[in-house]
């Protein structure tokens, strides 16, 4: 039986105030609409066996010299613009060589991949009108996966037949990215580009899907942020995003029991004060024409050490929102 998410708590959104943003214009109440949310609902049907996102393949020694070179679509010149925060980029840059390594600092982000695709794929295929049964339900659709980081989420998209874009900042993350794609023909074709959202905005770059996963709590400026997630997806199209959840249940477990007492992640991995509730997330996109329609959980089972769905987003959790058709100014 689906498990069903009802979003009334969050229809209290009248009354929130936002904190931690950073942004004057957030910083009093807005009423949400009342028909802000639908029923989260996740797809019966079973998928097809996915490669697993912490393949044992690793990218080779010296992976940076070993890049091929293929001619890029997107200017990868453009200057960095507002939403960049050098320190977030400073910590990455630091450990990107351990992107597959799926024992490393980003083990994490390993064991969750499985359970975020399963998001994905149910939502975009629901949006979509596509089999979640086929292998490749997404052929034919463009995907850009924002803050791709090595590319493990990257990878399950093209496998599944989306024509997939990965960008990021950190140019050691894109160079990582292409060596590992580069040993399955099937993920060979995922063109990585070391630039920002707001660059491809420049660039009038569009998407069927954009995704940005675990990146929003790590950027300087996360309104303008979404503002440019927004304007990369085409009208009525998909846009989801993940993170982590401002509360003190996120504080206790997140941030000081999986980096410094399992020191699952590097010290100062995720700072409190940047990380976005899910109501303060839903109006920011809200400003940005993008309609939340599904929300859900991720809860993680340390008996069984594996992530699963759930109607508690007390910690992680993953919204998918649809592009209104006009978007407002």
């Amino acid at each position: 039986m689906a498990s069903k998410f009802r979003i009334n708590q969050l229809r209290a959104l009248s009354s929130t105030v936002f904190h931690g943003i950073g942004d004057s214009r957030y910083q009093h109440s807005i009423r949400a609409p009342r028909n802000l949310y639908h029923i989260r609902h996740f797809s019966d049907a079973s998928s097809p066996q996915l490669s697993p996102a912490g393949s044992s393949l690793a990218p080779p020694q010296n992976a940076e010299l070993q890049t091929a070179s293929r001619p890029e679509k997107i200017d990868r010149n453009a200057s960095t613009t507002s939403s960049v925060n050098q320190l977030e980029l400073s910590k990455f840059a630091a450990i990107a060589d351990t992107w597959w390594d799926s024992e490393g600092p980003f083990k994490p982000l390993h064991a969750l991949n499985p359970t975020r695709v399963s998001f994905i794929r149910s939502t975009l295929c629901r949006h979509f009108r596509r089999d979640p049964c086929s292998v490749r339900p997404f052929e034919g659709l463009k995907f850009v996966d924002v803050g791709c980081g090595g590319g493990i989420l990257s990878e399950p998209l093209a496998r599944m037949g989306a024509t997939v874009t990965g960008i990021d900042i950190v140019d050691k993350n894109i160079k990582i990215a292409r060596v590992h794609a580069d040993l399955d023909p099937v993920t060979s074709t995922i063109e990585y580009c070391c630039t920002t959202a707001e660059n491809l905005v420049e660039q009038r770059k569009e998407f069927d899907a954009v995704i940005a996963s675990e990146v929003i709590e790590h950027v300087a400026d996360p309104a303008g942020f979404c503002q440019s997630l927004a304007a990369l997806t085409v009208p009525k199209g998909a846009t989801v995003i993940s993170t982590i959840n401002r509360s003190m249940r996120a504080f206790a477990t997140a941030i000081v029991a999986a980096e410094y007492i399992l020191r699952w992640l590097p010290k100062g991995t995720h700072q409190w004060s940047s990380l976005l509730t899910p109501e303060e997330l839903v109006l920011i996109l809200q400003r940005a024409s993008i309609s939340v329609e599904e929300m859900a959980g991720f809860v993680y089972n340390p008996l069984t050490g594996q992530w699963s769905l759930s109607d508690d987003i007390s910690v992680n959790y993953i919204a998918y929102g649809t592009k209104n058709s006009r978007q407002t100014d």
